[in-house]
């Protein structure tokens, strides 16, 4: 019986041992549950509170015992929620399921007291045979959500402020990427925000230094220097997006950090000053183009400076002044500037240049007289070559402004860009101005010349007045017929004969004094004066001195404002008429002697055709008995016969020669002219004279075309020049016969290495009977004939025949034959 109680009593006391045990975990809990910051609050699965601790109680305002056994919805859950919580529970309680578990879920509660406030809780559903019990956590979330909200306000506040801002703000995070873009700085980029690195912005939104040309380098970016601890102040820089016209910033940037130095990222804030760096930049060009004109010494000078002030201000490429050449009709480039790191050397060459008017740029001003701005040099104007070459150079831009002087134009300012501009009116409105500055200081210099000039002119003019003989004057017309002496120059003494005495004026006095018979001229003269036309005479008048002189007077009448007056001129010519008379007596003379010696040569023409045609029959019978007698044996052998017969072929040669030149002088010569191949003639007759010639003949003659002429005397021209050569060429020397053709003629060259000819006796070449010097004196018989007759034929045959001096020596003959 004892062992079976020992049994009994076993579990018993495993069982209060469990349950101590149990008692001290449930003990540890609770006051673990109520050391808790979170309040702690358990349900069954019917809603009603089975654990409350004392954070909960603090939180609520409800102690547990009150609310132990009561449900949750009426303590915690703010009327209008009670609803839509019962109805979360009766679904975990059907589905056996929360969506709601282990998340952290933020809600509003509601305390004793009626007040609503928020609360973060965190739920866990713990599934018993009973049905599933709920148990929470949750803290008080006021502070949060009420800083949340605060911070929700600053931030609608902060944008509302950047919004409203026209100055463009950027702020990078702290990764390094863009953040913040407010709508100023959206227009400025017309990008918006995009999450790109430092290495990208510049490149993105189209940054530049403040040239306009260079990208920005992007570790130099303001924002870029201020996400790296710098803070930037007044950075200048230049946005240039395509297709816009480019802006100018000055850029502020700050890094942003926390209190306790974590860099956050950085903030950029760019104010544009485009407009006011444009009104700065042309206050300076204004000032600058001043500066110039007061230190220019002359128009072109002012104008040249100008230009150049204007282009280095604004930082263009190449700028040049024109002027307008009026003699000439064409504009001329007066000066060419470029800007040091550009490479326009072969636009702006220091070549004189000049165009007509509506050509290129200058002359497209000149000819409408009035501003021009091109941004399509290849194809808005005409110019060929120069302004394609500039815009392969870089140039994207032109303008030109017309310099006026009075009503035309007087130059151009002609300016070239190498960025793309649009047309800007501000700027157009200064070149204007300073065009117009240029205009009256060229005037205001012009007629300062002028006046100069004037009185230079003047004193010049009294200077050379003074020198001549002539008598200067002018005179003004009243009238009906009062002529007012306005000048008279010192020179009358020599064409008068003396001064004009006090009181008397050049009108009275060639009045009084001409020679009645010219009188008639004198008023014809004044007539022709007073109706306002130039006009002259002769006339003598009776001088001072008693001698009658020709004198020569011309007037040249001009209006000036409806007053007549005459500017002339009185010249002594009595030499000239004298010499003139002279003149005529002798040219009288030589005409006569010209007549006489004509009727000379002819008549000694016709004693030389009657002479040779007389002599020719005579000739031929002596010929004819002599070769009768040449032909008897007894008679063969005597010397007299072969004399008789050489001497009467020389006499029936000449004839021939004098015959052949009295024909062609008589006139147009009748020729059998046919097509011939003037080479098989040269060859032919090259070929017959080497057989006897003691010198070397040379031929260089090609393929010749035909030509048309008698070849009988053709082939009497190549052996006329062809016996000269030979006969005038010592021993051993060369004759070279050469002939070529181009499009209208053929051409035939004899020349040889012989004695030459003196170069003062070439024009006497071809006249009857001459000869030179060097084959006299050598004793060289001839009859200075054959080039004579040689002339006549190639003449005949519509060629010329020349001579000259030989490359080596001798002398060349060429002769031109039309083909």
């Amino acid at each position: 019986m004892v062992q079976n109680n020992d049994l009994i009593s076993a579990p018993e006391s495993t069982l209060r041992a469990e349950r101590d045990e149990a008692l001290r975990a449930a003990s540890q809990l609770r006051a673990v549950l109520d050391g808790a910051h979170d309040a702690y609050v358990s349900m069954d699965c019917g809603g009603r509170i089975t654990a409350w601790n004392r954070a909960a109680e603090h939180l609520f305002g409800w102690a547990a015992h009150e609310v132990v056994g009561r449900r949750a919805t009426e303590l915690m859950i703010p009327p209008r929620l009670r609803q839509a919580h019962e109805q979360g529970m009766a679904r975990v309680r059907r589905t056996g399921v929360s969506q709601l578990a282990g998340r952290r879920l933020e809600l509003t509660a509601v305390d004793r007291s009626g007040r609503e406030f928020p609360i973060e809780m965190t739920i866990q559903v713990q599934y018993e045979p009973a049905g599933p019990a709920f148990h929470a956590f949750l803290h008080d979330i006021t502070a949060r959500t009420t800083a949340r909200s605060e911070l929700r306000q600053e931030r609608a506040f902060l944008q509302a402020l950047l919004n409203s801002l026209d100055t463009g703000v950027a702020a990078c995070g702290g990764d390094g990427r863009l953040a913040q873009f407010n709508p100023a700085m959206r227009e400025i980029h017309g990008l918006g925000q995009r999450p790109v690195g430092p290495s990208e912005w510049s490149r993105t939104y189209h940054l530049y230094e403040p040239d306009g040309c260079t990208p920005f380098d992007p570790e130099r970016l303001p924002l870029a220097r201020a996400y790296a601890g710098e803070a930037v102040q007044h950075e200048e820089m230049m946005v240039c997006p395509p297709g816009r016209p480019p802006r100018r910033f000055l850029a502020n940037a700050r890094p942003i950090d926390t209190p306790d130095g974590r860099r956050l990222g950085a903030v950029v804030a760019m104010h544009e000053i485009t407009e006011t760096h444009r009104a700065e930049m042309l206050r300076r060009c204004r000032l600058a183009v001043v500066q110039a004109l007061a230190e220019a010494v002359s128009a072109r000078d002012a104008a040249v400076a100008a230009v150049t002030a204007v282009a280095t201000e604004l930082c263009w490429a190449c700028a040049e002044y024109w002027e307008v050449d009026e003699e000439q009709n064409q504009i001329v480039r007066v000066s060419s500037w470029s800007r040091p790191d550009t490479a326009l050397a072969e636009f702006t060459s220091g070549e004189p240049l000049s165009f007509g008017i509506g050509q290129g740029l200058p002359g497209a001003v000149w000819k409408s007289g009035t501003d021009i701005w091109s941004n399509d040099l290849p194809h808005e104007l005409t110019e060929p070559g120069r302004l394609p070459l500039g815009h392969r150079l870089g140039l994207r831009a032109a303008i030109g402004m017309p310099v006026h002087s009075g009503p035309g134009v007087a130059g151009v300012l002609a300016f070239f860009i190498d960025t793309g501009v649009t047309r800007d009116d501000d700027i157009l409105a200064m070149l204007r101005d300073i065009a117009a500055r240029i205009g009256r200081f060229v005037e205001r210099r012009r007629a300062e010349d002028l006046t100069l000039a004037l009185a230079a002119a003047r004193r010049d003019f009294s200077r050379v007045v003074e020198l001549v003989n002539d008598c200067v004057w002018s005179v003004r017309f009243e009238p009906p017929d009062n002529l007012h002496v306005v000048y008279i120059s010192p020179g009358g003494d020599n064409v008068f004969g003396g001064p004009l005495p006090p009181g008397e004026t050049l009108p009275t006095m060639m009045a009084e004094r001409i020679v009645p018979e010219d009188r008639p001229q004198l008023r014809h003269y004044g007539d022709e004066l007073t109706a306002g036309r130039p006009a002259e005479f002769e006339c003598r008048v009776i001088g001072y001195d008693g001698v009658i002189r020709w004198v020569w007077c011309r007037g040249f009448p001009r209006d000036e404002d409806g007053v007549l007056y005459v500017d002339g001129i009185t010249t002594n010519v009595t030499e000239r008429r004298e010499l003139a008379d002279r003149r005529e007596a002798l040219l009288a003379r030589e005409q006569e002697q010209v007549r006489r010696l004509q009727d000379l040569d002819r008549m000694k023409d016709e004693l030389v055709a009657v002479v040779s045609h007389e002599m020719r029959n005579p000739l031929a019978i002596i010929a004819a008995y002599t070769d009768s007698l040449l032909e008897e044996p007894e008679f063969a052998s005597r010397t007299e016969l072969a004399a008789i017969e050489r001497t009467s072929a020389h006499l029936v040669h000449l004839v021939d020669d004098l015959l052949d030149l009295a024909r062609f002088e008589s006139g147009p010569a009748l020729l059998d002219q046919r097509p011939l191949r003037l080479d098989r003639l040269l060859c032919q007759a090259v070929e017959e004279h080497r057989l006897t010639a003691a010198v070397t003949l040379v031929t260089e003659i090609g393929a010749l075309p035909e030509v048309s002429g008698e070849s009988a005397r053709l082939r009497q021209v190549l052996d006329n020049l062809l016996s000269n050569a030979i006969k005038y060429t010592p021993t051993g020397g060369t004759v070279t016969v050469s002939a070529y053709a181009d499009h209208e003629t053929v051409t035939i060259d004899v020349t040889d290495t012989g004695i030459g000819i003196p170069a003062e006796q070439y024009p006497q070449l071809f006249t009857r009977f001459f000869r030179a010097s060097t084959a006299v004196d050598r004793k060289i018989k001839g009859t200075g004939l054959g080039l004579a007759v040689t002339k006549a034929i190639v003449e005949a045959h519509r060629g010329t025949i020349t001579a000259a001096p030989g490359p080596g020596g001798g002398t060349r003959f060429t002769v031109t034959l039309p083909r």
